[in-house]
């Protein structure tokens, strides 16, 4: 495991924003020291070019027309919410995924993609906004949680440096697949499409939203600007050089541009032992408007509740729920 649990507090404080959710305002003090820091850092960011190359405009290209071979193990109706358990293949092999739909009601529906993280075992996997989905399917929504490569037992540990390249496109690629899987679902509305992603969710997640101009609002959640920053954590590639310069065209921080017109919320946490505030404020930096960024006195998980609060919050305002 990358991520040992953490044990976060529970308040937290605006550092830039467009229109976004009311929060709890902390002390003065902490509110101007931590505001102080980051917009140094944002200015030093906007001084700062950025030379990697791009990745070429094929690279996360697929067939379009594929059969996604849906494989239905199970259903369960919780609250209001029918969810459904399958497979689906969106590249080469099956993938694990829940389908959480308004139990009862008609459409137009919004659509939400959750993109789990990698920290904690019980919810290294397609559960981690399982209840989340849940609760906004009383409010008309429709949602699809997948499995990544990450919820592999051991991933991190037993990764082959040398094939992080590839499994990172095809990661890409299957998050574009569940795209279109989520909006093939009946009477979804396509003009309120969200993403929402985690840690390495919120990375690979926002890549295959910047390929094309399907979603309306994404939230990102303690994430890193460059692949890089944790993938030596433990195994090392041959050649670090190399490997560096393959792994740059695909470095989440170049894709948060190509976001627009989609709205940008990310949430960030204070005590964060891998992600650092000036790596939230480069986020920040390379966001295009409407954009905000809320950090939290939490850890990495970003447990408190208010998180999951300013969340929902945000999808709310953004896909016009009911």
């Amino acid at each position: 495991m990358k991520k040992p649990r953490l044990h976060p507090s529970s308040s937290s404080v605006i550092l830039s924003a467009a229109k976004g959710p009311v929060r709890r305002p902390l002390p003065q003090n902490v509110l101007t020291s931590l505001s102080l820091n980051v917009c140094v850092t944002l200015l030093l960011l906007m001084l700062t070019p950025s030379f990697a190359a791009e990745p070429a405009a094929d690279l996360f290209a697929y067939d379009k027309s594929a059969p996604f071979n849906l494989q239905e193990v199970g259903r369960e109706t919780r609250d209001a919410a029918l969810i459904r358990d399958f497979t689906f293949t969106p590249a080469d092999q099956p993938v694990k995924a829940y389908l959480v739909t308004p139990a009862t009601g008609n459409g137009p529906h919004a659509a939400i993609l959750y993109v789990h993280w990698l920290g904690e075992p019980a919810t290294t996997n397609r559960t981690e906004f399982l209840a989340e989905a849940v609760a906004l399917a009383q409010r008309g929504v429709v949602s699809l949680l997948v499995d990544c490569m990450w919820a592999e037992p051991q991933w991190y540990q037993h990764r082959i440096p040398e094939e992080d390249y590839a499994r990172s496109v095809r990661q890409v690629i299957e998050l574009r697949r569940a795209f279109d899987l989520l909006l093939a679902q009946p009477d979804i509305d396509p003009t309120r499409v969200a993403l929402v992603g985690h840690d390495f969710g919120a990375m690979y997640g926002l890549i295959a939203a910047a390929q094309d101009q399907r979603v309306r609002t994404c939230v990102l959640m303690a994430c890193v600007p460059r692949l890089i920053d944790w993938f030596l954590y433990s195994r090392q590639p041959v050649d670090l050089a190399a490997y560096r310069q393959q792994l740059a065209p695909l470095d989440p921080i170049h894709f948060v541009p190509k976001l627009a017109p989609a709205s940008v919320y990310f949430q960030f946490a204070n005590q964060d032992e891998y992600v650092s505030a000036a790596q939230s404020a480069e986020y920040y930096a390379a966001a295009l408007p409407r954009k905000q960024l809320t950090t939290y006195i939490a850890g990495h998980a970003l447990h408190p509740p208010e998180v999951a609060a300013d969340r929902v919050a945000w999808l709310e305002r953004e896909l016009h729920l009911k």
